[in-house]
């Protein structure tokens, strides 16, 4: 037995194959809530999607003609104004609505609205003029997540990836499937918060499941293939979205499919990594031998033994100890050694700020994409798609030149795109199009390699508690995000220089990292701050 892991799962993992039958049975299962994520994390996008109404004029609304419109309302940028109107006049004697009947002078507010037939809940809640409610909607649902990430991760390490998972996926389905029939906007918000909070974490304990699943050798590929399929969500949502023209239909029928993953919990196999750590080997070797036989593998004896013996007990530097024993006294002490450790500390809050401009950055451009020239649909899918070929460059680069020098280049090379943005003039459409899709490959490859780094610099028993964590304080970028639009209102680029800010201080802070390619998970605190301490070691 190796000081590194007591029994030899990484080997155990290498000679079982990374994706042999059993991988590819439960990655197939695992890829499902994955796919429906994709849908559910940018879906208030089309939601509460901005729609083109007017002011409602009811001194002129009678009329079969439109031309009176510009008599009664100004213009903003060679467009009607939405939110304002010229005063009526009182003492108007035609009512014809000429330029007579209106006093130039004198702009109101609109009252109401008239809007065209385009299905939102802008449209349906009455929300016109009110931007600050329609961005509102995507910031509450990402505000959810500051509850469901590390509620999950706690559920998840203590209980159990399996039952994390299913817990999570059900609530998604009755949430959001209850949104659907929302009778006012209160009653949708409340909801699409609920939905966040008590399912978002369905994604992370998938890619935990997931990552702990394979070996050092499959987690690269596998992390590429997890990205690819969350991806083709994001594209489907937008796809079917575009089909249905209705907000509620969509709803159900993505929503509708999150009810099955509850029966992962008869289905799905527990993750062996996180069993092990809970003492509960006999159940860790049973699920081996069925993994070997699907996989048509022998594994030797050898290493399948210490399974058995240290279910009985456990050498430690306290001496001997039985499995329970050790894991009680694991369940104690893992938050105070995390909280101890100056390492973890520094990982945690470099990581979490990694993640915050991933999210945001990425959230943010995924968002004010459907304001770009063009349809808003096909603009939505095209910088979903470009996520699919960055993924695989991670699939390129992360084995050959590290985490680090991936992280470092590709904060960089996303802030000077997207900095380059507010330079450009307003009649460059395609080349807007062209920089705008390159950062949102750029900061995509940096989000998939945070991703895996923030999974292999944590160890097994609190690895999806610091990940929720990570996760957590980096939703507040995701939670900004939604309301970049409205910093449009005061200057077109300025969501755009934000985006590129964040990404040149983050790519900075990627240096006090350490780097972790083809370093075997850490099972311990003591194994997770050694990656700083002796990096060389595992190359």
């Amino acid at each position: 037995m190796s000081k590194d892991s007591p029994i030899g799962l990484d080997t155990i993992l290498k000679q079982l194959g990374s994706f042999g039958r059993y991988n590819i049975v439960n990655y197939a299962l695992l890829l499902f809530p994955i796919y429906l994520a994709g849908m559910y994390g940018s879906v208030f996008v089309f939601e509460a999607s901005d729609i083109n109404y007017r002011c409602q004029i009811p001194e002129c609304e009678s009329y079969n003609s439109s031309l009176w419109l510009t008599n009664a309302i100004p213009k903003e940028k060679d467009t009607l104004s939405k939110c304002t109107r010229y005063h009526f006049r009182e003492n108007n004697v035609t009512g014809a609505c000429d330029a007579d009947s209106f006093d130039r002078d004198v702009i109101e507010k609109c009252q109401s609205f008239v809007y065209e037939d385009e299905d939102s809940a802008v449209r349906d809640f009455n929300l016109g003029c009110q931007n600050w409610k329609r961005t509102l909607v995507g910031s509450i649902h990402n505000a959810g997540l500051f509850i469901s990430l590390p509620a999950t991760g706690i559920i998840s390490d203590k209980y159990g990836r399996r039952v994390a998972l299913s817990i999570a996926s059900l609530m998604n389905g009755i949430f959001g499937l209850a949104r659907s029939f929302s009778p006012n906007y209160f009653t949708m918000v409340t909801l699409e918060f609920l939905e966040a909070a008590l399912g978002a974490g369905a994604y992370s304990t998938a890619f935990v499941l997931a990552m702990e699943l394979v070996g050092p050798k499959g987690r690269v590929f596998g992390n590429t293939l997890i990205n690819a399929v969350y991806v083709l969500g994001l594209m489907t949502l937008s796809s079917l979205s575009w089909w249905f023209q209705s907000w509620r239909v969509l709803l159900r029928v993505i929503y509708a499919p999150a009810c099955l993953v509850f029966s992962y919990l008869w289905i799905l196999n527990e993750s062996v990594r996180w069993l092990i750590s809970k003492g509960r080997n006999y159940e860790a070797a049973s699920i081996l031998r069925k993994a070997a036989k699907m996989n048509k593998v022998e594994i030797s004896e050898e290493l399948l033994s210490p399974l058995y013996e240290l279910d009985k007990k456990i050498d430690t530097d306290d001496g001997i100890k039985t499995a329970e024993e050790n894991n009680v006294a694991n369940k104690k002490s893992n938050l105070l050694q995390v909280i101890k450790s100056p390492i973890i500390r520094q990982r945690v809050f470099v990581c979490s700020f990694l993640w915050t401009t991933c999210t945001f950055v990425y959230y943010g451009l995924s968002i004010n994409s459907v304001s770009l020239a063009g349809n808003k649909y096909v603009n939505f899918m095209l910088v979903g798609l470009v996520e699919i070929p960055a993924n695989f460059i991670c699939l390129l680069v992360l084995d050959r030149f590290g985490r680090k020098k991936t992280l470092i280049i590709t904060y960089l090379l996303s802030a000077c795109l997207c900095i380059s943005l507010s330079f450009l003039p307003k009649d460059h459409k395609w080349w807007a199009l062209i920089l705008y899709l390159s950062g949102k490959f750029s900061i995509t490859v940096a989000y998939s390699s945070v991703y895996i780094y923030v999974s292999e610099v944590f160890p097994t028993n609190a690895r999806q508690s610091l990940l929720a964590v990570c996760s957590s304080l980096g939703r507040i970028g995701s939670t900004l995000a939604p309301l970049t639009p409205l910093l449009a209102l005061y200057y077109q680029n300025l969501p755009s220089i934000f985006f590129g800010t964040m990404a040149l201080v983050a790519s900075f802070m990627v240096f006090s990292l350490p780097e972790t390619i083809n370093v075997p998970l850490p099972d311990t605190i003591e194994e997770a701050e050694r990656i700083s301490k002796t990096p060389k070691e595992y190359a």
